[in-house]
C-alpha cells in the first residue's frame, strides 16, 4: 500500500516537473542552446566547474518569459499550439499565471548568488517581460523586435555572468551581446513569417503583416551585410568570411525564394543556425583574446 502511494506520488512529481519543462520545451533549440554558447564563450575566464550555471540562469528567466507570454491568450494556443501546457489540460489558466509571479522574486533570488550585474539583468528581463505581455508590447512590430532584443541581451549577459568565476562580464562580452542583440533586433521578424496567416487572423502587427514583400527582401540583404560586418569586427579570416557570408545569403534568399507556412518554418531553422554560427564568430574573438 506505501509503495504504491509513494509510486503515485512520484509519478505526480514527474508531471509537474514536465509541465515545468513543456512550457520552454520550443525554446530549447531557438534560445537556450545559442545562447548558453554565447555566454560560455563570452565568459572572462571559463571554468568547466561553473559552466552549468549559464543554462541554470538562462532557463530559469525563460521559464519566467514564457509562462507570461503563454497565459496572456490561450485560446489561441488551443488552435496553434496545443501541445503547450495550458492547452493541453495540464494546468490551469490561473495556477499559471501564479507561478508567472511566483518565477520573479525566484529569478531575482538565483540571481543574487551571482551578483550584482545578474540582479540587474534579471530586474530589467522581469520589467521588459511584463512591457511584452501585460502592456501589449508583442501588439506591434518594431517594439517586439526590440524589446525581445533586449530581452535576448539581458540573457546574455545573465548568463556570461552566472558561468564565469568573478560574476561578471567584461567589455569584450558586453560589446558581444550588444552586437548580437542589435543584429536579433534587425532580424527577429524571420520567426514571423511563419505565424504571418495566424497574425493576420488575428490583428496582431508584425513587420510580415504591415510590410510582407520588404520583410522577405530585408532577410536577403539583411543576413549576408551582418555577416560581413561581423567578419570585419572580429577579423575572421577570408575563408570564414566567405562560408559566413554565403551561408547567410542561402538563408536570406529563402524567405524570398520559398513562402508557404512549411518553407518559412524550414527557413527559421536555418536563421536559428545563422545566429549561432554569429555568436560563435563571437567566440572566435574572445577566445583570441
Amino acid at each position: 500500500m506505501f509503495s504504491q502511494a509513494l509510486t503515485v506520488r512520484a509519478d505526480s512529481i514527474a508531471r509537474h516537473f514536465e509541465t515545468v519543462f513543456l512550457f520552454t520545451k520550443n525554446d530549447i533549440r531557438t534560445t537556450l542552446i545559442p545562447v548558453t554558447i554565447f555566454a560560455l564563450s563570452a565568459t572572462p575566464k571559463y571554468h568547466p566547474t561553473h559552466a552549468w550555471n549559464a543554462p541554470l540562469w538562462i532557463w530559469f528567466h525563460l521559464l519566467q518569459f514564457n509562462i507570461a507570454n503563454q497565459i496572456q491568450d490561450p485560446e489561441e494556443d488551443r488552435k496553434n499550439k496545443p501541445s503547450r501546457p495550458i492547452p493541453a489540460g495540464r494546468i490551469s489558466v490561473d495556477s499559471a499565471a501564479d507561478m508567472r509571479w511566483i518565477m520573479v522574486p525566484v529569478c531575482l533570488l538565483l540571481s543574487l548568488w551571482y551578483g550584482t550585474q545578474a540582479v540587474l539583468a534579471s530586474t530589467v528581463f522581469a520589467a521588459l517581460t511584463i512591457w511584452y505581455n501585460e502592456l501589449g508590447g508583442d501588439k506591434m512590430g518594431l517594439s517586439k523586435n526590440v524589446l525581445t532584443a533586449i530581452l535576448y541581451g539581458c540573457l546574455e549577459v545573465g548568463g556570461t555572468v552566472a558561468s564565469s568565476p568573478n560574476s561578471c562580464i567584461d567589455e569584450a562580452g558586453a560589446l558581444a551581446a550588444a552586437i548580437s542583440s542589435t543584429i536579433y533586433a534587425t532580424t527577429l521578424h524571420a520567426q514571423d513569417f511563419k505565424d504571418e496567416e495566424g497574425d493576420r487572423l488575428t490583428g496582431r502587427r508584425t513587420l510580415p503583416t504591415m510590410f510582407p514583400k520588404a520583410a522577405r527582401f530585408s532577410m536577403m540583404f539583411g543576413l549576408p551585410l551582418w555577416a560581413y560586418a561581423l567578419s570585419r569586427i572580429w577579423k575572421t579570416d577570408a575563408l570564414s568570411t566567405t562560408a559566413f557570408v554565403l551561408y547567410s545569403a542561402f538563408v536570406g534568399t529563402r524567405f524570398v525564394m520559398y513562402k508557404t507556412v512549411g518553407d518559412d518554418k524550414q527557413s527559421c531553422k536555418f536563421y536559428s543556425v545563422s545566429r549561432t554560427v554569429t555568436w560563435e564568430h563571437s567566440e572566435v574573438k574572445l577566445t583570441m583574446d
